[in-house]
């Protein structure tokens, strides 16, 4: 459900929508880089304050993931990869705390999902395109009825109050 609820904010939208200019910025990380932490480097680098990845492609030997059925309280569904994966997705936004997801899949075209807890070491490439909604800022809040800091998405001309 979309909502337009700024929580406490004092906000003008530019546009019908809530819609924002996009940036596009592509780069490529070699063999033995942890992808998420280098991408998050990236991102602060170039003080992207709303990034989010439009597509990747590449591969990596080793991977941690928090499967779908894990919740706030139970985060034991996490599992260890090692070997040779090509990257097949990776979605997700890329502000402080990034909430990225990814799929896998092995030497025999099986897949494996989930969302990214680090460890993403490239194999041979990784080919990320990265997008910033510029009248954008990406921020996460706890949120009481999912137990995970949720993301909250606010025009750069919004003042809290």
């Amino acid at each position: 459900m979309f909502s337009s609820d700024f929580r406490g904010a004092s906000c003008r939208m530019s546009s019908a929508g809530g819609g924002s200019s996009l940036q596009v910025h592509a780069v490529r990380f070699g063999p033995g880089e942890e992808l998420l932490e280098s991408l998050q480097t990236f991102v602060e680098e170039k003080r992207l304050r709303a990034p989010f990845i439009i597509t990747c492609v590449g591969s990596v030997t080793k991977a941690t993931l928090r499967l779908a059925n894990a919740t706030a309280t139970n985060t034991n569904e996490v599992i260890h990869l090692s070997g040779q994966f090509e990257i097949v997705s990776l979605v997700g936004t890329l502000n402080r705390d990034a909430h990225v997801h990814i799929c896998l899949s092995d030497g025999e075209g099986r897949t494996v999902g989930g969302h990214v807890l680090g460890d993403l070491e490239v194999f041979t490439t990784a080919e990320v395109v990265v997008g910033e909604a510029v009248d954008l800022q990406f921020t996460r809040e706890m949120d009481e009825r999912t137990g995970f800091p949720e993301l909250l998405v606010q025009p750069l001309n919004c003042v809290k109050e």
